[in-house]
């Protein structure tokens, strides 16, 4: 089986239609080794969500939320999607790769700083925290899930349009956070679609890498 990993721009679709086709997927995989690794690449509608944790504290007053609320199946506290924010989700059968969760968290996060070096962002990961700064800035934030070794749920980078929704939650449960995107930083336009193309080209060629920690590890 190839170590390809083939990337799909889906446009703005629903939270929960995203979950639903990552599930298909990820049950597909389980029973079928034919079916290949995928990379979604999408824009939500707007939404909380928070992974599968009894400390709700990161949602402030969830009552008071101005958009909907839906608890998910990943890792990690509260967060938003909404327009302007490209979301990813790999559904990857890491059992052809290094079965290590930690070293695909840290890809994710090496693949991303390199996408954003290209548009003249110098993004980096902070020590004992999951995602992708500039500075103290959060560029992007990353949870993901795991069902027998294979992936879902991932990243979600913000490019451009309105952070304000970040400022009703705690975002990632990181106290007095700030939110960037990748048109404050650079200064220039950009839109969700042409990241995610650059994004597609990137995961893809770094997919190899994943290959590489299998075979080291053998």
């Amino acid at each position: 089986m190839s170590d390809g990993l083939r990337a799909r721009w889906l446009g703005r679709i629903s939270f929960g239609d995203g979950l639903a086709l990552q599930e298909d997927l990820v049950a597909r995989k389980r029973t079928d080794a034919a079916v290949g690794d995928e990379l979604l690449l999408l824009e939500h509608e707007p939404v909380y969500t928070i992974g599968r944790t009894t400390d709700q504290s990161s949602l402030r007053d969830a009552a008071q939320l101005p958009h909907p609320l839906f608890p998910t199946n990943r890792g990690g506290q509260a967060t938003y999607h909404g327009p302007g924010q490209l979301v990813g989700y790999p559904i990857i059968d890491l059992r052809r790769h290094a079965q290590d969760l930690h070293r695909y968290l840290r890809w994710i996060e090496d693949v991303l700083s390199e996408l954003l070096g290209g548009y003249g962002i110098d993004a980096r990961t902070r020590s004992g925290l999951t995602g992708v700064w500039v500075e103290d800035r959060k560029i992007a934030s990353i949870g993901v899930g795991v069902r027998q070794w294979i992936t879902m749920h991932g990243f979600a980078l913000n490019v451009g349009g309105d952070l304000a929704p970040f400022s009703h939650i705690v975002p990632c449960g990181i106290a007095n956070i700030t939110m960037t995107s990748i048109e404050k930083e650079s200064g220039q336009p950009s839109t969700v679609e042409a990241v995610a193309m650059r994004a597609g080209e990137v995961f893809a060629r770094r997919m190899p890498e994943l290959a590489l920690q299998r075979s080291f590890m053998m």
